[in-house]
């Protein structure tokens, strides 16, 4: 495919391009490809290197919501019984019990852990705080991972 100036883009040619590529697209992968699409031209737009941006009055499908895939008491049984050290068992049920992200997770310092009431505060998306509670089962595994840990480091 040759070149295309990105001043001479047309409205109806993205459209045109969309339908021809999106024929095997779900409609979230086609909702981001416009996206991405809007961006690029919004930016060129503001930037002055086109004169209009063809992209402005192009429409993202709708996308219904999906319901969120959860394991199974089973296969949650089979992931703690694969974990083997200290740090591996505490990690998963902290994880499992309070439904934090692996990069929050990453990120906690143990001053930020409240053993009497089970909580932590973690940092989360947006550099936002929140507190979450973990299980009795997630505080023994935490706590034998800690014990075992021969550093000071307070990560």
């Amino acid at each position: 495919m040759n070149d295309v100036q990105l001043d001479t883009i047309t409205t109806d040619q993205l459209k045109a391009y969309l339908a021809k590529s999106s024929e095997n697209l779900k409609p979230a992968s086609l909702a981001h490809r416009i996206r991405f699409m809007k961006s690029l031209f919004r930016w060129s737009h503001e930037e002055g290197h086109i004169p209009k941006n063809p992209a402005a009055k192009i429409k993202e499908p709708k996308t219904g919501k999906r319901i969120p895939k959860f394991l199974t008491e089973m296969e949650i049984e089979h992931l703690r019984e694969a974990c083997c050290s200290p740090m591996e068992k505490a990690l998963f049920e902290f994880i499992f019990s309070t439904g934090c992200r692996i990069g929050e997770v990453v990120t906690l310092d143990r001053g930020r852990i409240n053993w009497s009431n089970r909580s932590a505060v973690i940092r989360g998306k947006g550099d936002k705080e929140r507190e979450v509670y973990f299980n009795i089962r997630c505080e023994i595994w935490l706590k034998r991972y800690l014990d075992s840990r021969v550093d000071r480091d307070p990560a």
